[in-house]
């Protein structure tokens, strides 16, 4: 294996910013923080081995600017860069520009990123390599084609953009007339936030789960799995509480999808860590719906049942270095993302941590790049902090989650605190009986 990485830059913030340069304290590699104007009172900059200021607050100015970025490459002299998770964590134009800078992008080669960047593209790919997919179209050119391929695949139907993220301009939609309603709207939307008018359409599966594992690959044709996560409690396509193992799902079932989504890595000689992110219908089936190509916001839940350090199997992975041993699968975690937001609407809240108390517990990992003092603002994702508790059963890891959120002590903005208690106690998520559809079912105001 090659030297390590001398230093390392974090083309991030927040959280994931935080994580990143104590990956790097590990593996005794120095890290540079670069941080925007909104987040110069950031705790991890202390933590860092250096700094460097980005001109402005909003992300366009400071972590999507590439040219930026990468002028913080040069002048700190690093041979790495970690790119996080979103901002330009999936840009095959951010990888190539680090390499072009002389760095190492910690994450998959550009070509993948571009490959399963496009979701039309990742679909074929994963049809041909073996991974069952759900019925859908190519690149829909206009209306009267998105039509016909809706009837082909039958309603309902889920109109998607090719390329992005997020849950931003997918569409569920009932019939034609739904579809000719929506079809220009969702055209100009996806344009205006991915600057790409690609739409396909996906059959509409009512009420999955959404289950994914977790990949690594070493570039060579080696690649293994860490198990899956079961992430189908979500709100507006946005994931809220994470779980590993998936309850309610047969060990041997989830053994086989996970070897199959191993096997596809290896196929594609994938060279970092990766997520395999399935939906499994009422009859039991599961189908392909996007790979991720980067460490995932709640890859801390893969870390708590498996002892394997992701962030810094990343960065050795980048530096050239082996797949680690095959992990048992051990005990239950669950993580809740805590966000600056109102608890019964979902909109963001900013202001100031006037009060910030991090309980320290046993069984129990919480991350987070705020600290008090600092002001959460409009500029980036509300996400404030993310908790995790683990144990031998599932109802211990709930039971150590749901203290710690009473324990979080937060004051100067709203969080999603409260929902996600309720949750933690209602009676059809402790028996696992679980969908997408999960909270918008729910009635309960004044959480809704």
């Amino acid at each position: 294996m090659p030297g390590p990485f001398r230093k390392l830059l974090v083309a991030n913030r927040g959280a994931i910013a935080r994580r990143v340069i104590r990956a790097c304290d590990k593996l005794g590699i120095r890290s540079v923080a670069v941080y925007s104007e909104a987040d110069a009172g950031a705790p991890y900059l202390a933590e860092a081995s250096e700094t460097l200021a980005l001109s402005g607050s909003t992300a366009g100015e400071t972590y999507l600017n590439i040219p930026a970025l990468v002028d913080c490459v040069k002048r700190s002299g690093a041979d790495a860069v970690h790119p996080g998770y979103g901002f330009l964590s999936e840009s095959a134009a951010f990888a190539v520009a680090i390499e072009d800078a002389g760095a190492v992008f910690v994450g998959p080669s550009p070509r993948f990123l571009e490959m399963m960047g496009d979701k039309i593209n990742a679909r074929a790919l994963m049809t041909e390599l073996g991974l069952p997919v759900f019925a859908g179209s190519g690149a829909v050119a206009d209306l009267d084609a998105a039509l016909q391929a809706a009837e082909r695949i039958g309603y309902p139907i889920m109109l998607k953009p090719a390329g992005g993220g997020g849950g931003i301009g997918m569409r569920a939609l009932r019939d034609a007339d739904e579809l000719s309603r929506t079809f220009s709207q969702a055209r100009k939307l996806v344009t205006a936030a991915f600057d790409d008018d690609t739409l396909f359409l996906e059959a509409c599966i009512a009420s999955p789960r959404h289950v994914e594992i977790q990949v690594l690959g070493d570039g060579k044709g080696g690649a293994m799995h860490l198990y899956e996560r079961d992430c189908s409690l979500q709100r507006r396509h946005q994931k809220v509480i994470e779980e590993a193992p998936a309850p309610g799902i047969s060990r041997q079932e989830l053994d086989l999808l996970a070897t199959k989504a191993a096997a596809v890595a290896g196929a594609m000689n994938y060279d970092s860590a990766g997520t395999v992110e399935m939906l499994r219908d009422a009859d039991g089936k599961f189908g392909f719906l996007e790979m991720n190509t980067r460490i995932q916001v709640e890859h801390g839940v893969t870390e708590a049942v498996t002892g394997i350090d992701l962030v810094a199997t990343q960065i050795e992975l980048a530096a050239g270095g082996r797949l680690p041993e095959q992990p048992p699968l051990d005990g239950f975690a669950m993580e809740a993302r805590v966000y600056s937001e109102d608890p019964r609407t979902g909109l963001p809240s900013t202001g100031l941590l006037s009060h910030l108390r991090v309980p320290d517990m046993f069984g129990v990992r919480i991350d987070t790049g705020y600290a008090q003092g600092q002001a959460v603002t409009p500029f980036y994702d509300p996400l404030l902090a993310k908790v995790i508790g683990w144990g031998t059963t599932r109802e211990q890891a709930v039971g150590r989650l749901l203290v710690a959120l009473k324990g979080l002590e937060i004051r100067g903005v709203q969080t999603n605190i409260p929902l996600l208690e309720v949750v933690l106690q209602d009676d059809e998520f402790l028996a696992a009986d679980l969908d997408t559809g999960f909270l918008d079912r729910r009635r309960w105001l004044p959480f809704k």
